[in-house]
């Protein structure tokens, strides 16, 4: 127990200090822009964002991980926020936790092994196109000196690193950030800075029972808001985990995680902040800038808190070109451009798969969405692929006995395969089918059976099934007709 607090938390003191000190200073434009989004004041992502990053740096399933109010949280949100108000918004987070530690307990983390590496490329394509896309505002219809932060921006992130003891040393995005702010301070720059987002907030969260009626009509208002809330949390949280998995070369408990995501949103409920979930961007942050545990993300929502209340006034003088540089770092350093080479390799339903998902998220800005299309493009690819291994081979016998043996798997797509096989004109005495090589899987490959059984026992043939798997047997003789004389005999006579 102690060895793994001390694994989690102290193996990378210095690392997770700084990476999450980055993780702080960008969150806060963040934080306020989705708060705009979802209609409410500034202070409601802001604090959300301080209460779910401290609050899952102890409970969440992946240390290294940054969550926080999000935009695609934010967008469920409007409505409720303009036909019932903030406090109903409140109320409809801390159900979000408890669906969401519901999920946990039930195992629905687990699920993420149904999404397919194609789907992740994709959701990581689509989000590092989104991000760039979000700073496109920041530079249209700027002055010159916007182009030229955000271009010295990019260029301290890309070659600091390069500078001999100091360059490896020190995170280059937070160097980015507080040189530019120093450097826009002493020319005195009249360009868009953080403080030009909103208001800061300038008191602590304080504990807030949201003022709603304690009722049935209360639950149904914001019911399906929080089933929607706690499905994209949890989703976002899930791809998001499984691209630090990859990144860091680890592995994070899911369902811990979904337990942790609903204890957080509990806790920012309480605080007066808006639902939130788990942020790839910050999350690519904080792992590059050296962020490897729970610290990282316990320093970021600290310092978080600590810097919009505290100092506030040194934080409303940060330039946006700068924190855009950052963010256009993070969608470059997102974006998998292998997956653009591996088109011409990679299997068409792959890239397909692939594709779509980018194509609906980018298109909706709805990452459930997205990969809802792309995990049920993958299975009907895979089932299409899998029925279309099925063959039946066949031989006639001496004694007028034709021998059907089924190779493969027999399900609802490969089942109208599995009929033609058989050719039901042959005059025959005796047909055997074996099934020693082939398995069965759902009630529509045993009716299929079932049909193939009576077809040719109608024609006057006797039929005699063999070779069955133990487990092709129980679904046969739990959901089949034909080994039923009575059900057979009403079948032939037309009933």
């Amino acid at each position: 127990m102690l060895e793994n607090i001390k694994l989690e938390w102290f193996s990378n003191i210095r690392g997770d200090l700084l990476a999450g000190t980055v993780v702080a200073l960008a969150l806060i434009p963040e934080a306020i822009a989705f708060s705009i989004i979802a209609g409410v004041d500034p202070k409601v992502g802001l604090y959300a964002s301080f209460c779910i990053a401290v609050i899952i740096a102890f409970v969440g399933g992946r240390p290294g991980m940054i969550s926080a109010a999000t935009g695609a949280m934010a967008l469920l949100m409007v409505t409720l926020v303009k036909e019932h108000g903030l406090e109903y918004l409140l109320a409809a987070t801390l159900l979000t936790g408890v669906i969401q530690i519901l999920a946990g307990y039930i195992k629905l983390g687990s699920l993420m092994r149904f999404v397919s590496q194609s789907v992740v490329t994709g959701f990581v394509n689509a989000l590092a196109i989104l991000i760039f896309m979000a700073q496109l505002p920041e530079l249209i219809n700027v002055t010159w000196h916007v182009y030229a932060m955000t271009l010295a921006g990019l260029g301290i992130i890309y070659l600091f690193p390069y500078l001999p003891v100091i360059g490896k040393s020190v995170p280059s995005p937070l160097v980015c950030i507080v040189s530019l702010t120093a450097l826009a301070m002493f020319l005195g720059l009249d360009i868009r800075t953080v403080g030009d987002m909103g208001e800061l907030p300038d008191t602590l969260p304080v504990f807030l029972w949201p003022n709603v009626p304690l009722n049935l009509d209360t639950l149904m208002i914001i019911l399906p808001y929080s089933v929607g809330l706690a499905i994209v949390g949890l989703l976002e949280s899930m791809m998001t985990a499984t691209i630090v998995d990859e990144l860091t070369d680890t592995s994070s408990d899911k369902n811990r995680e979904c337990k942790g995501q609903g204890i957080a949103n509990i806790g920012a409920g309480l605080m007066g902040g808006m639902a939130g979930c788990a942020m790839i961007g910050q999350s690519v942050i904080n792992v590059k800038s050296g962020g490897r545990g729970r610290l990282s993300t316990f320093t970021a929502g600290a310092l978080l808190l600590v810097l919009i209340v505290f100092l506030g006034d040194w934080l409303k003088q940060i330039p946006m070109a700068a924190l855009v540089a950052v963010m256009i770092m993070v969608s470059i350093g997102t974006f998998s451009w292998t997956s653009i080479l591996n088109l011409k390799k990679h299997p068409i339903s792959t890239n397909i798969v692939m594709i779509a998902t980018v194509l609906v998220v980018v298109a909706t800005h709805n990452l459930a969405l997205g990969v809802l299309v792309g995990v049920l493009l993958s299975a009907l690819f895979f089932a299409n692929k899998i029925g279309r291994i099925m063959y039946v081979k066949s031989k006639l016998t001496e004694e007028s006995t034709r021998v059907y043996q089924v190779v493969g798997q027999v399900f609802f797509a490969s089942s109208e395969q599995f009929i033609q096989s058989f050719d039901f004109k042959e005059v025959v005495d005796k047909v055997v089918i074996d099934l020693s090589q082939a398995h069965f899987w759902d009630i529509t490959a045993v009716a299929t059976l079932d049909k193939v059984v009576i077809k040719f026992k109608r024609d006057g043939a006797e039929v005699e099934v063999v070779g069955m798997s133990e487990a092709t047997e129980t679904i046969v003789d739990k959901f089949g007709v034909h080994t039923d004389p009575n059900e057979v005999e009403k079948l032939m006579a037309g009933h």
